[in-house]
């Protein structure tokens, strides 16, 4: 779906206590979907969402590369409007952790310095490879596949897992998508345990 088809609602909606901290990789920020449903869990105080300027800049610029078509603008949009409605999620102050990390990819360790300094308990990656256990384990952080993290808690609390998926549909006006085509859509985006378990409870 494209982005700029798509009605933002991250600015009025506001986050509960959360109970986890979660870092979330460029790679759960696009495609939307994903993005999506993470940032409407978010929204009801599943857990606490991070991210930084530079994954901002990650997803965006990754997106553009692939669909031209869509507006720079309208994406850069949507990011002052994650911003907006979660205050403090945007982790600053990390560069000087950077150089003291190893990661098999050396390019991925703004990822973790971010998640050190913001606290995160998780990362939320689908290059669960590009985060070792080993490396993480001193900062007392994880790393999980967004359907692990999505669909554990779904286990925990189903109520609000479909409370999310319902606002997540009302909230598409231009087009408006069934509750179905939604599920297909996460589903296709790596959801695949996730969507299981949001179908059953129907």
């Amino acid at each position: 779906m494209l982005d700029k088809h798509r009605n933002s609602t991250w600015g009025i909606l506001m986050s509960r206590s959360p109970k986890i901290t979660a870092l979330l990789d460029a790679n759960v920020l696009y495609p939307a979907p994903l993005r999506d449903y993470l940032l409407h869990l978010a929204s009801l105080g599943v857990y606490e969402p991070l991210w930084t300027a530079a994954i901002q800049e990650e997803w965006i610029r990754s997106l553009v590369k692939v669909r031209p078509d869509i507006s720079r603008t309208a994406l850069e949009a949507t990011q002052r409007s994650m911003d907006r409605a979660f205050p403090g999620s945007n982790v600053t102050g990390y560069e000087s952790l950077i150089g003291s990390l190893s990661l098999p990819d050396p390019d991925d360790r703004h990822v973790l310095a971010a998640a050190i300094k913001g606290e995160a308990q998780v990362i939320i990656t689908v290059n669960l490879k590009d985060f070792p256990e080993s490396a993480l384990i001193p900062y007392f952080i994880h790393v999980e596949h967004p359907d692990v993290f999505i669909s554990g808690y779904i286990d925990r609390d189903r109520q609000k897992a479909i409370e999310a998926l319902e606002n997540q549909v009302k909230a598409l006006k231009n087009p408006p998508l069934s509750r179905e085509k939604v599920l297909e859509n996460l589903e296709s985006n790596g959801l695949v345990r996730s969507v299981a378990k949001l179908r059953s409870s129907t």
